[in-house]
């Protein structure tokens, strides 16, 4: 996923990482529990995005006083560009506007593609894009899609339509495979303002749009199949894409080594590139991090253990990946007081 030559760019490692976190829940939740599973939860992660951050989103992009349609799709072109995710909006009327997220998809990366099953991509726009028109009180907006990457065509596209009556439940998403949208022109799609966007501020979205979409998908998770087994799906899932984009991830924060003390080293500085306090210290032949919040449940009162317990995961295999054979215990609190959490690194017992 990352250049082997990329280095120091905390926000992109965060990114990265949360991204390939979330596409290895996907696989993992259709791989061990099947595709119509996986697809009801990616329709509760989309709809509890968008009860959240729809209305509020026209409001920070720029996009309350435009008709419907336009807005909707301008919603999706403006917010998921700042996340990373390349897509193309083409308004053909006030009542008529497309979007395309061309190949290759953000949350399916490389040949990770080939496992996602359509249910998924279908589950989305469930989720979302049938829900914008009960959103803005509009019963005739719904949205057509004319196109899934997952079902073999060319990226996912379709348009929002304010039809002339009001729309049924069911008739709010419709399927329409094989109508192309027209050209797109950056130079004719909506732009942020850039007195209010500033680098800086894009830039702490774009971290955050990729951890929001794995504290809301952990948080359904477990509404959904009870906290033991989302727990043992998310652990899974985050010990192998920790393992797997480790390397990279340590490129990104600059973090080297191969021992106890790297490993903590990486912990770390991942979560001061979340945007939280942390530090760490050798004990020993291990070493222990010490964390002042975790960013990625801000708001939970207090989060259930099955989400520490999943996203912990994601930690372990960081670990893994740069001291190779090694044991990570999480508490709560700290030896010496003060933090929050704190994670000891010990080499495994052979």
């Amino acid at each position: 996923m990352s250049d082997k030559t990329e280095t120091n760019d905390p926000v992109e490692a965060v990114s990265r990482l949360y991204q390939a976190y979330i596409t290895g829940m996907i696989l993992a939740i259709s791989s061990q529990c099947g595709a119509s599973v996986a697809g009801d939860w990616i329709f509760r992660l989309f709809r509890r995005q968008h009860e959240t951050r729809f209305l509020p989103g026209l409001d920070k992009l720029g996009l309350a006083d435009k008709p419907h349609a336009v807005a909707c799709a301008g919603y999706h072109y403006l917010s998921n560009r700042i996340g990373g995710v390349d897509v193309q909006f083409m308004a053909e009327s006030d009542t008529k506007a497309w979007v395309r997220f061309p190949p290759p998809r953000w949350f399916y990366d490389g040949a990770a593609i080939c496992g996602v099953p359509s249910e998924v991509s279908r589950g989305m726009l469930w989720g979302w894009y049938a829900r914008n028109g009960v959103s803005l009180g509009n019963p005739r907006l719904g949205f057509i899609c004319t196109g899934q990457t997952t079902d073999g065509q060319p990226g996912l596209a379709g348009y929002f339509l304010e039809h002339d009556r009001d729309l049924a439940p069911e008739e709010r998403l419709r399927f329409s495979p094989g109508e192309r949208p027209p050209p797109y022109d950056p130079e004719k799609a909506p732009a942020l303002d850039t007195a209010l966007w500033t680098e800086e501020r894009k830039r702490k979205a774009k971290r955050n749009y990729a951890l929001e979409y794995v504290r809301t998908g952990l948080t359904v998770l477990a509404e959904a199949m009870g906290p033991s087994r989302a727990a043992d799906l998310a652990t899974h899932a985050g010990r192998l894409i920790g393992m797997q984009l480790g390397p990279g991830t340590a490129r990104l924060l600059g973090v080297e080594g191969d021992d106890t003390a790297a490993a903590a080293r990486l912990l770390a500085a991942l979560a001061g590139a979340e945007g939280d306090t942390a530090c760490w210290r050798t004990d020993g032949d291990g070493a222990i991090v010490e964390r002042d919040d975790i960013r990625l449940f801000k708001g939970l009162k207090a989060p259930a253990s099955s989400l520490l317990d999943g996203w912990s995961g994601l930690l372990d295999g960081l670990a893994m990946s740069v001291a190779g054979h090694v044991a990570v215990t999480r508490r709560a609190g700290s030896d010496r007081g003060g933090a929050a959490w704190s994670w000891r690194i010990d080499p495994a017992a052979r």
